[in-house]
């Protein structure tokens, strides 16, 4: 059974763009962190070599010429800038790579849109008494302890690794420098790929989750989608107001059209058709005017005043009430019917249309 205040109804479209706009979507974190882990690996993998000759050139350097560095301050100072430039030659790419990762995974999650909503400046925000709410509130605690499940899920998968890198004959035998290194980067990608499988799998589960919470957060009332439907449509007696007066508008426009009417076709009193044809702009008679009854009447009268010929022909006047449309052409069923209109009425108005064409002349 359904309550009035249950939300039983899937969101529209415009509380999906106003959720958008307050950042209110589906996002994970765990989406976020498996993207920028792994763009920055695959930096290191790619660029990893020559990560490795630069340490390697800025240690020679300094190791090999240790006796002859001269222990003053602008010598220190030079040092510590020359190093700072080898970090940041190191390091760059995977940071590129990092934040590169994570503008794309936050864009995948809002489907790069803008919440222009969450822009602007929040002061509850920076308030201490509600941040201290928020971290002791019960959400805060679910977080904390699906941190802990996903810490020890990734343990569990990366123990086994961790306890043969520990067995590895390197830490009870001599190697040179360079199998140091090689034995560093193969534990930590086999270390980084278990993590790496582990996060995926967490990442699908909790982007899920997110995505059905988000969904029922937006579910919606009957009565909340009747409300937005009527805020969206418009008010129906506002709507049939300005209908109202776009109709008064074309009918002021449409009897105006009538003195310029060649005939005017009537049924006789219920209906009136008013016609025109001007062989050089048109290729057929057009419908300038037409209504039934008061504006039959009204239709009429203006053509009497302005001498415009009316006709009684109620087939003709039925047809072209029915299927015809004001500013159209006359339905071509019908152009042999007008046509004999047409030269009765040139013929009883020679004068008149003879006194026009040398007028236009």
């Amino acid at each position: 059974m359904d309550f009035a205040g249950e939300k039983t109804e899937q969101p529209t479209a415009r509380k999906l763009e106003e959720a958008s706009k307050r950042g209110q979507f589906a996002r994970s974190a765990e989406v976020q962190t498996i993207v920028v882990l792994g763009g920055a690996m695959l930096s290191m993998m790619l660029a990893g070599q020559e990560i490795w000759t630069q340490i390697v050139h800025a240690f020679t350097a300094v190791l090999g010429h240790l006796h002859e560095i001269p222990l003053s301050l602008d010598g220190m100072q030079g040092y510590a800038v020359n190093g700072a430039l080898v970090l940041v030659k190191c390091v760059w790419p995977t940071v590129l790579a990092a934040m590169l990762g994570g503008v794309l995974a936050g864009g995948m999650q809002s489907r790069f849109q803008t919440a222009s909503e969450v822009l602007n400046v929040d002061w509850s925000r920076v308030n201490p008494i509600a941040g201290l709410k928020r971290v002791f509130s019960a959400q805060a605690g679910v977080a904390t302890l699906i941190g802990i499940v996903k810490l020890a899920a990734i343990f569990a998968l990366t123990y086994s690794q961790i306890q043969s890198i520990l067995h590895d004959p390197i830490f009870y035998s001599t190697v040179s420098a360079a199998r140091i290194a090689l034995f560093m980067a193969e534990t930590s990608f086999a270390i980084f790929w278990r993590v790496c499988s582990a996060l995926v799998v967490i990442a699908a589960v909790d982007y899920s989750y997110q995505w059905w919470k988000t969904s029922r957060e937006l579910m919606m009332t009957k009565d909340e989608v009747k409300e937005e439907s009527k805020n969206t449509e418009g008010n129906p007696h506002v709507k049939s107001a300005q209908r109202r007066r776009r109709q008064r508008h074309t009918h002021r426009k449409m009897l105006l059209e009538v003195p310029k009417a060649d005939v005017v076709v009537t049924n006789p009193t219920h209906l009136a058709i008013a016609l025109r044809y001007d062989r050089k702009t048109m290729k057929a008679p057009k419908i300038i005017a037409k209504g039934s009854r008061l504006n039959a009447q009204r239709i009429r009268e203006i053509a009497q005043k302005h001498q415009v010929p009316i006709m009684e022909n109620k087939p003709l006047a039925r047809l072209m009430f029915k299927y015809g449309k004001v500013g159209g052409e006359i339905p071509a069923q019908l152009y042999a019917a007008v046509a004999e209109i047409l030269a009765w009425v040139y013929r009883i108005n020679r004068f008149r249309y003879y006194t026009e064409q040398n007028q236009s002349k």
